[in-house]
């Protein structure tokens, strides 16, 4: 007897009133021993599901699609995407939207599910995800969201019992995904490339009613989607800067509309501070660099105004320009956000020319020193507690002195700078090395203590937490040679 009417589902699925050549119908893959590995208790309160009544079995069966909730209508979505800045047609290839499910405050969250097998656009794919690409995605997709990124988040991951072939052979996984919604600059693409300017303006419509209701009344309503999502995509990627995190895979598909974190394949966590590192294994020329992340936002941001031109104006020289002017903008904005992001990182309010010095010269000091970026801001603001050399050498010293100079200059006082610090420096994130050996442990043997530390340590990455101090600490050789891969 099923339970699921005491869950409390709520779908929506106004993605499968558009255009059918959005989207394909597509059930999940059944799968032949399904076996709850990870559930997010605090994000299902978030949705207002209760599975207290369901057993272990049961939300197998269900997060592994055998067994759909009530209401949900199964899709796999069309979109296209500039893969490292090559255009492409994509889709759905191993993810099936289940349906959008409304959650006790009135928000709309895309329930997905995430390797559920093969869909018509899965192209040579089989569908299928490895149990330890999964749990990555839900130890660091949580991870952020507490970090205070927007992101996806993880609802469950589920051992599917079969076998995934790889270049090894890995143990295959469902994983629950949740986001405010799929829509990506691709899917713009996609329609602007192979389908008629009458669907492109419904889906804008959609998108504009679904994500950004105020633009509805605005006297171009295209052009204020694109300075909205813009305005959403800075304020994303400065939070990336903010805490060391490198995505790995900037493709358009990748760019969410609603300016959310998601796919989380090759991504990493900066330990050592330089602009131009790159962890992930495809990336051979640094196209996704650390550092490079911004101008990638403003050419994906381009390739999405290519596709709202007809939208903007009809005359296509007005609309490019004004789609230019827009764009051109970016700069200037993300600049002052970054200088401002940086000046909270050192406990400053506003900024000046020598508190921007000041930040140049940290910056500066941390990549000739290879120093830790999380753990340089702790130390700023633990100086005197310091036995790292690093710390203790003369040129910190100099520069902890003119940081302690700026701050009086500013009448602010330590303990205002050191609060406004513990804001914006995480105490934890997600250690590379760790992650891996997370995985290795949960895969390979069977044991989930450290996955469980590092999920217990990222639900307060702002917090010292001195049972944890061990998983704060960088890898002796700073990640040399470790290499990101995409999981697919």
């Amino acid at each position: 007897m099923t339970k699921q009417q005491h869950i409390g589902w709520d779908f929506n699925n106004s993605y499968t009133t558009l255009s059918e050549r959005l989207f394909a119908k597509q059930l999940p893959a059944a799968v032949p021993n399904p076996k709850m590995v990870c559930f997010n208790n605090e994000l299902a309160n978030t949705l207002g599901l209760d599975f207290s009544t369901v057993s272990e079995d049961e939300k197998a069966q269900l997060f592994s699609g055998n067994l759909l909730p009530t209401g949900a209508t199964p899709i796999a979505q069309a979109y296209a995407g500039h893969q490292f800045g090559h255009f492409t047609m994509l889709g759905d290839g191993r993810a099936i939207l289940l349906g959008e499910h409304l959650s006790p405050n009135n928000k709309l969250f895309d329930i997905q599910l995430k390797g559920a097998g093969q869909t018509a656009f899965s192209r040579r794919g089989d569908g299928k995800a490895t149990l330890r690409s999964m749990l990555r995605e839900f130890l660091i997709s949580e991870a952020m969201h507490h970090l205070g990124i927007p992101t996806s988040r993880s609802l469950a991951v589920v051992n599917t019992g079969e076998k995934v072939y790889r270049e090894e052979t890995h143990e295959g996984a469902v994983l629950t995904r949740v986001m405010s919604s799929h829509i990506r600059v691709g899917t713009f693409e996609y329609i602007s490339n192979f389908l008629d300017v009458a669907t492109l303006q419904d889906f804008t419509n959609y998108v504009i009613q679904r994500h950004y209701p105020e633009l509805a009344k605005n006297a171009n309503p295209p052009l204020a989607l694109l300075k909205a999502v813009m305005d959403k995509q800075i304020d994303l990627v400065i939070n990336w800067l903010r805490v060391g995190f490198i995505h790995g895979v900037m493709n358009t598909d990748n760019m969410s509309i609603a300016g959310e974190t998601f796919d989380y394949g090759p991504c990493a966590f900066m330990n050592n501070y330089h602009p131009d590192t790159v962890f992930s294994s495809i990336d051979t020329q640094g196209r996704y660099a650390f550092g490079k992340q911004p101008e990638i936002v403003q050419w994906n941001l381009v390739c999405l105004a290519e596709t709202l031109l007809p939208l903007i104006d009809k005359d296509a020289d007005k609309a490019v320009k004004m789609a230019q002017e827009l764009i051109n903008s970016f700069p200037a904005i993300y600049q002052e956000k970054w200088w401002q992001m940086n000046g909270l990182k050192l406990g400053f309010t506003s900024i000046s020319d020598k508190e921007k010095q000041l930040i140049e010269d940290l910056l500066s000091w941390m990549q000739n020193n290879q120093a830790d970026y999380t753990n340089t801001y702790l130390a700023i603001a633990n100086y005197h507690q310091q036995i790292d050399k690093k710390y203790t050498a003369p040129d910190f010293a100099q520069w902890h002195q003119r940081w302690e100079e700026a701050l009086k200059t500013n009448n602010i006082s330590l303990t205002s700078a050191l609060n406004t610090m513990k804001q914006h420096n995480p105490a934890f994130i997600p250690r590379n090395h760790l992650v891996e050996q997370a995985l290795d442990d949960v895969c390979l043997k069977k044991d989930a203590t450290l996955f469980n530390d590092l999920l217990i340590t990222g639900k307060s990455p702002y917090q010292a937490q001195a049972n944890y101090k061990h998983l704060q600490t960088p890898p002796p050789d700073g990640d040399k040679g470790y290499k990101t891969f995409c999981g697919t």
